[in-house]
Parts: C-alpha cells; sequence; structure tokens
C-alpha cells in the first residue's frame, strides 16, 4: 500500500502509532515499527536523558524507521529536541505547540517534522514553517483534543494544504482507515487501538476497561479551562465535572488530576486515575499483537475499498 507517506518514512504500511505520554514506549514503538507502520516514543515530559535511553533501546529492537513525538509545551522541549537529532532519529511528531523554533535544526539533520493540529489555520502556518507532513486530530480522539471532528477537519486539512495529510480520532480498524482515505488523508494515526495491544505496557485493568468500554462510556474533563481531555467515565472524571460545574478555578482542578495518568496507565488505578481514551475505544473488543492489528486493517481497508468500488461499478 504506498501512498506519500510511505514514500517520505520508508515505511509498509501508512500507519502511525500515536506518542501517548506513559504508553508510547520503546517496546510498542519497536513493535509497530517491525510490523510495518510508524512507531512512535512519546517523550511527553521526560527528562531528556529518558528520551535518549528510550530511543536506544528501540533502535536495539527494531531496524525499521521509527519517530518520537515532542510535546512542545515540556520545559525540556529543546533538549529533547536535540537528544533526536543527536540520536540520528529521522521521525519527528509535535504536539501543543509551534515547532518552527526547532525546525531549521531538524530539516538541516534530515528529520522529517509532522506536527499534530487541531485546525485548518494550524495546518496551513505548520506548512508555512515547513512541515513534512501534518496529522490532522479530531476530537474523537483520546487525550487533549480539538472541537472539530475527523469527519470535518480531515478533508478542509486536505484541501487546505500541499503536502500529506494523516487523519487521527476515531479510527481503530480498516473501514475507519479506508473512511480516512477517502477523505483525502494519505495515512492514518492510531492511539487508543495500540493502548491494548500485547507489546503494550499498560496496566491490565487499563486495556480492560477499554475493551469493556460502549459507544457512550468517554467523557470530556476540562472544557471550562480551556484545556479539553478526553477519558473514559469513572470516579475521578464524576468528581472533576462536579467542580467544573461549581467554578472551580483551573489550579483546583490540575490538583485533581495531577500525577492520575501516570497511576492508571502504570499501577492500575482506573477508579482515580484518567484512563485517556477516545471514543472508538467501544469498538475494541480483545487485545492483539501489532502485527495482528497491522494485518488485519490493512485487510479491511482494501476489501472496503474494493466493496465500494463494485458497488458503484453497477
Amino acid at each position: 500500500m504506498k501512498t506519500r507517506i510511505t514514500e517520505i518514512l520508508g515505511i509498509e504500511y501508512p500507519i502511525i502509532q500515536g506518542g501517548m505520554a506513559w504508553v508510547a514506549e520503546h517496546r510498542l514503538a519497536a513493535a509497530v515499527s517491525n510490523a510495518g507502520g510508524l512507531g512512535i516514543i512519546g517523550a511527553a515530559s521526560a527528562p531528556p536523558e529518558i528520551v535518549r535511553a528510550e530511543i536506544r533501546k528501540c533502535k536495539e529492537l527494531t531496524d525499521k524507521p521509527f519517530g518520537v513525538n515532542v510535546m512542545l509545551l515540556n520545559p525540556n522541549a529543546e533538549e529533547v529536541a536535540k537528544v533526536v537529532v543527536e540520536e540520528g532519529v529521522k521521525v519527528v511528531t509535535t504536539g501543543a505547540g509551534n515547532p518552527s523554533k526547532y525546525m531549521a535544526m531538524w530539516k538541516e539533520a534530515g528529520v522529517k517534522v509532522i506536527p499534530v493540529v487541531a485546525s485548518v489555520a494550524l495546518a496551513k502556518l505548520m506548512e508555512r514553517g515547513g512541515a513534512d507532513a501534518v496529522v490532522a486530530e479530531g476530537m474523537e480522539s483520546g487525550g487533549h483534543i480539538g472541537f472539530t471532528t475527523t469527519m470535518t477537519l480531515v478533508p478542509q486539512v486536505v484541501d487546505a494544504v500541499s503536502i500529506p495529510v494523516i487523519a487521527a480520532g476515531g479510527i481503530a480498524d480498516g473501514r475507519g482507515m479506508a473512511a480516512a482515505l477517502m477523505l483525502g488523508a494519505e495515512a492514518v494515526q492510531m492511539g487508543t487501538r495500540f493502548v491494548v495491544a500485547e507489546e503494550s505496557i499498560v496496566h491490565e485493568n487499563y486495556k480492560k476497561k477499554v475493551i469493556k468500554a460502549s459507544d457512550i462510556d468517554s467523557e470530556i474533563t476540562g472544557a471550562s479551562t480551556g484545556h479539553p481531555v478526553r477519558c473514559l467515565r469513572n470516579k475521578m472524571t464524576r468528581q472533576y465535572l462536579e467542580l467544573e460545574k461549581s467554578g472551580a478555578d483551573f489550579m483546583e482542578l490540575e490538583k485533581l488530576t495531577l500525577g492520575s495518568l501516570r497511576n492508571a496507565v502504570m499501577d492500575g488505578d482506573v477508579v482515580n486515575g484518567t484512563v485517556m481514551a477516545g471514543q472508538i475505544a467501544g469498538l475494541i473488543k480483545e487485545e492483539k499483537s501489532c502485527k495482528e492489528i497491522l494485518e488485519e486493517i490493512i485487510t479491511e481497508a482494501k476489501a472496503v475499498v474494493d466493496a465500494r468500488g463494485a458497488l458503484w461499478a453497477k
């Protein structure tokens, strides 16, 4: 399956794993890359030397391309940006800001830069800044989100820029991938689907909560603060939303979630922790290897596209 994204990144399938904090570490990234997609190490707020160690561990597990997600609000972002170059990583995805200050350094080192965007305006800004592609991420995604759906965002971004567009948000199977391609995307990025991969280090409690989720089990916290986060409903989300309704300020709300993602991912606290997951969680019913996930998605996407082609031919 060939698109501009597979050619640019040197990968077999146009499927990218999301750079999820605490989840996207070297084992998952290597497994996705070995299966033919692009694995991503999520730098999140980790110190530079931790990111360096993760990159080196990933190289021990795969000789395929992989990338690093740099969160630009991270106080260590500048040092992490340099580590990417020093360690010879060839792909960077970015979030929570504008990567322009690092663009010259990355481009000089041959790094492909793919910012995550939630609007047409930001996509155009990233293209002008030298981005090689953009991830158009709809509000169906887990974690920090924007306010536009994938179905409406992707085609508008495709029309607005000439660089390749990667669709994200609400995609977990071949049908979703086929739909994204029909909207003009040249690849998809998935996070929630890989949370429950066999190679994911996520606690079993977290995986089970995703697998048991229904279509209406996700909740958005933080909308009143301008920092909306999609996660699965639990005791923490109920408390958070009650505080929001009572007019609690940002700092009071932050205290409730401080360290809560780590507690859910690593310790399995799915009652008081933040269980980030997209609306597509209700579609995920079992744990599979990254290889099985990618092969099933590609097979199903081809079947869907072929079937729709036959329908029109009639």
